[in-house]
């Protein structure tokens, strides 16, 4: 065919459409022309697949939808979160969860013959009771440095306060004055009790006999006696600070034995936090309990009547009594035991008397 009119190649045969200066691709190429991929029609030819240039990976998540990576965790958030709940060593005490958590969960935590779980009470039984003994009852400790940094010792206190939280706080203040365990000895009722015994024993208390004490005085540990027992918390209000009996001196005899030095120590503060004005001993000796208190509070406000009242709290140890002078077979002696249990005793009460003038008044 001669002079045929010759159109320039373009959409709709518009002269200038897809002709040009322009060097690269348009848009709707770079979309079409992947790396690797090929026309319809090539693929249906059976030809090879033209390669086109690739484009820098902005320009073609510009232009091609293309899924946005997932946004960084908020880890500075989550921090000032930790900082606000748990205070400046959040981290720290998060952590320690964590590990805790993580031993529970292998089984890597040790338990003593008598069923003491350090780690359980560090980390869970400890922490539940400090904000009560510091923001509720606002303890003031004295002579905490009368307390042996090492070997063997009895603690001696007072014991009040219709419910034995005293012997809780003494634990806890132990642990954090004098940075060591304090094992308990505590009544047989408190191991009969379900879920309360087994708890007891992981806490660190044990049966009140001279045997467990005389073996955890001898190895060293430094154990807490309060010899009034259900005496001493159930005695009615009006009789408040004023010492009952103290047993046959059975702890004396075995710090005699075991040449351990005994520290008295008196509480004031825990005589009103549950003020007994009254006793149902019908329903007691049907239980088999020593005593069903009756409160200002309880049995009136049901539960309510159960959360302790917030006396100011003052705890002395006074200085150690030494029996390692005592010569053998002292504990054998009757009436040696009972003048040094007289001893201890006396010590406490005007101890006590003392505290009582101290304290400007029971809430504050």
């Amino acid at each position: 065919m001669a002079d045929a009119d010759v159109i320039p190649i373009g959409a709709g045969g518009r002269p200038g459409r897809g002709s040009g200066r322009r060097t690269t691709p348009s848009a709707a190429a770079r979309a079409l022309a992947r790396p690797g991929a090929r026309s319809k029609k090539t693929a249906r030819a059976g030809k090879p697949a033209v390669e086109t240039p690739v484009e820098p990976a902005e320009v073609v998540a510009a232009e091609v939808d293309v899924p946005a990576a997932p946004a960084s965790l908020d880890f500075a958030g989550f921090e000032r979160v930790v900082r606000e709940l748990f205070g400046e060593d959040g981290e720290r005490r998060v952590a320690q969860w964590l590990a805790f958590l993580r031993r529970r969960l292998s089984g890597g935590y040790d338990v003593d013959e008598f069923g003491y779980d350090p780690d359980l009470t560090d980390q869970v039984l400890l922490p539940v009771l400090r904000p009560l003994a510091e923001k509720w009852f606002r303890v003031e400790v004295r002579g905490a440095e009368n307390i042996p940094a090492d070997g063997g010792a009895l603690i001696v206190a007072n014991h009040s306060g219709t419910m034995p939280l005293d012997g809780l706080v003494t634990q806890l203040i132990v642990a954090d004055h004098a940075h060591r365990p304090l094992r308990t000895l505590a009544a047989d009722l408190v191991f009969q009790t379900p879920f309360v015994g087994e708890l007891a024993r992981k806490g660190g208390a044990t049966l009140a006999s001279n045997d467990d004490a005389e073996r955890l005085l001898g190895r060293g540990d430094l154990v807490g006696v309060w010899p009034e027992g259900f005496k001493g918390i159930g005695k009615p209000f009006a009789e408040r600070y004023k010492l009952q009996r103290f047993g046959r001196g059975g702890f004396v005899s075995a710090a005699m034995r075991t040449g351990v030095p005994i520290v008295p120590c008196s509480i004031v503060g825990a005589e009103e936090i549950y003020p007994l004005v009254g006793n149902i001993a019908s329903l007691a000796r049907l239980l088999g309990v020593p005593y069903i208190p009756i409160t200002p509070f309880f049995p009136l406000l049901g539960p309510l009547g159960l959360i302790p009242l917030p006396s100011k709290w003052l705890i002395e140890f006074g200085e150690p009594i030494r029996t390692d002078e005592f010569p053998d077979g002292a504990a054998d002696d009757p009436m040696l035991v009972f003048n040094v249990t007289d001893q201890v005793r006396e010590t406490i009460q005007q101890t006590l008397y003392t505290l009582l003038m101290q304290r400007r008044s029971v809430f504050f």
